[in-house]
């Protein structure tokens, strides 16, 4: 996408009316799609009016979707894809279940990537600091989205101390929002439909001043008003329901970058962990994994 047209999109979630931000929200998430798409198909898929998508359009500085496609044709062509001889293979094989499945896997390799493409940002490497660096670290997910936060936070308590699961049987979040803030971080998985507990305690957390990061799908039209980082993972995989597998992709990579800012004395604490894992459970194996 050239940079222009993604900084207009990226401008439109701060200002533009709810229908405005969930088209630049779907715009911005499939934007090598784009080419293939006409007003009416993108006003299905994202549930709005095909003239919504028109008024859109305009608001951005382009007379309809044609001319705004027009000044993506460049820049699309040149656009990395990620297919090697065993997806070729498994793309080509024939039938239609086998061609569903085909187009399955291949949705869910571009979302793999997409996850990777974020860990090359300024914003992966403020969360994997944050993460590393601050005294608590929050994570929260409700619904399905539950297992990827409680895997996350699982895996950072092998890292560090301070880390936990926000249960929110309580009903208040008050031990995340009268946390110190400035020695705090949240990090939150949401996926539709979503969760009025996600939307209220990332509100409630930035107005508490504690920094939210939220890891959701390419749908969710609160997201940029209510987090400090917003990674939008593509969850629809031609499937009967939408997958967050990789969401739980991004938190085994972000796990990985927070090791890395640690540095080498965390080897002491995993090694810790596994011997106290050891002695109150115990391996199949006494061999050193």
């Amino acid at each position: 996408m050239s940079q222009p047209i993604k900084q207009r999109l990226e401008h439109s979630l701060q200002h533009a009316a709810a229908s405005g931000r969930k088209i630049a929200t779907y715009m911005l998430a499939h934007f090598t799609d784009l080419p293939f798409e006409t007003s009416a198909s993108l006003a299905a898929k994202i549930g709005v009016s095909e003239s919504s998508v028109g008024r859109f359009c305009r608001s951005l500085g382009y007379e309809h979707l044609k001319a705004l496609k027009h000044d993506l044709k460049d820049d699309l062509g040149d656009g990395p894809w990620l297919v090697g001889d065993r997806l070729q293979e498994f793309r080509q094989q024939q039938g239609k279940d086998e061609a569903e499945r085909a187009r399955s896997l291949e949705l869910e390799v571009a979302a793999l990537v997409s996850v990777y493409e974020y860990s090359r940002t300024d914003a992966w490497h403020t969360v994997a600091r944050r993460l590393a660096e601050r005294r608590r670290v929050f994570v929260a997910g409700f619904q399905t989205e539950r297992g990827i936060a409680q895997c996350m936070a699982h895996l950072l308590q092998y890292l560090r101390d301070g880390v936990q699961v926000v249960d929110g049987s309580a009903g208040h979040f008050g031990d995340v929002l009268l946390s110190a803030a400035d020695d705090c971080a949240l990090v939150v998985f949401e996926a539709r439909r979503y969760s009025r507990h996600a939307l209220i305690l990332c509100r409630k957390a930035r107005e508490a001043g504690i920094p939210v990061t939220l890891v959701t799908d390419t749908f969710c039209d609160w997201a940029d008003a209510n987090a400090d980082e917003v990674f939008r993972i593509p969850t629809e995989f031609n499937l009967f329901w939408e997958s967050t597998a990789t969401m739980l992709s991004w938190g085994h990579l972000m796990v990985n970058e927070v090791c890395k800012k640690l540095g080498p004395d965390v080897e002491k604490r995993l090694d810790a962990t596994a011997a106290l894992h050891n002695e109150f459970v115990g391996y199949t194996s006494t061999s050193k994994q």
